[in-house]
């Protein structure tokens, strides 16, 4: 496996997350080919963040998009996230339907959040994968993989996308849950996944209480590790059937700004990337009906 540490940068770099509906002409196109490729109705901010360099990312999604649709890719994704679950259920996740069923959720609101939590346990693995590969390019490693024609799979079925709670749509208390997860998790910003999980948010507050304890743990960045380890392991298997190379992307990357600024905000995404994988993957074992 190359050789590629777990790394939060520091300073956190400023990020310029391109939204879509601020993407226009070429860009719309390829958002909505990177959609269409990953399997995902949404673009998630990784990917906006590293569109703000455009040349950059059509290098990168160029590149992966001829692969994504391959049985490797699929079987990547598929492996990823059962680490992130395993390592996930490791935590001992408390259920949390019986809190939920005191409160009046019905079986219908509690399969709704399930299917939310769907979107992003398996969304969030090609975007990993995503954020590791362009960290081994962007840091001279070569994508060497042998394997070069991949079957194709099934095209992946479409879902809807979530409902997000934005920081403007924010009632005091939603608010200041967002203001508690950006200081637990030491970041400027909330992730896709939780402002969807916002949409319930007498559910939201007390599984984010459950997570945050895991989060402050003595065993959870070990959990995380092992996240990151695979998907850098993972990501440098897969098929390079365009041949891109490290000097190809960092070229990319110095047309746009320079490659050591995008490595920073590529470094920002795959460091905090397992550690959302586990952190829904815990959300997850929350929803599993309380043990008889």
């Amino acid at each position: 496996m190359p050789d590629l540490p777990r790394l939060k940068p520091d300073p956190i770099p400023a990020i310029n997350p391109v939204p879509e509906y601020a993407a226009q002409s070429d860009l719309a196109d390829v958002y909505e080919r990177t959609k269409a490729g990953l399997g995902v109705p949404w673009m998630g901010v990784v990917a906006m963040a590293f569109a703000h360099y455009r040349r950059f990312y059509e290098c990168l999604w160029n590149a992966m998009e001829p692969m994504v649709s391959g049985a490797a890719f699929a079987n990547a994704c598929s492996d990823l996230r059962s680490c992130a679950e395993r390592e996930a259920a490791a935590l001992e996740p408390p259920t949390i339907r019986p809190r939920l069923r005191t409160l009046g959720y019905d079986e219908a609101e509690l399969y709704d959040i399930r299917a939310c939590n769907e979107i992003f346990s398996a969304g969030n693995m090609p975007y990993l994968l995503m954020a590791s590969l362009a960290r081994l390019l962007l840091e001279g490693h070569e994508w060497r993989s042998d394997v070069i024609s991949d079957a194709p799979v099934i095209a992946r079925r479409g879902q809807q996308k979530p409902t997000l709670i934005e920081a403007h749509h924010a009632d005091p208390t939603i608010a200041s849950l967002y203001a508690d997860i950006r200081a637990t998790l030491g970041l400027p910003f909330v992730n896709t996944d939780y402002r969807a999980f916002a949409r319930w948010p007498s559910y939201f507050v007390p599984a984010w209480t459950d997570l945050k304890k895991a989060i402050s743990g003595p065993n959870y960045e070990r959990r995380v590790a092992r996240v990151h380890d695979r998907a850098v392991h993972l990501a440098a298997s897969l098929p390079n059937n365009t041949r891109v190379t490290a000097r190809e992307l960092r070229a990319a990357a110095d047309a746009d700004a320079t490659a050591d600024e995008v490595l920073s905000v590529v470094r920002l995404f795959q460091w905090l990337l397992p550690g959302l994988a586990v952190n829904v993957g815990f959300l997850r074992g929350q929803l599993v009906d309380e043990k008889v």
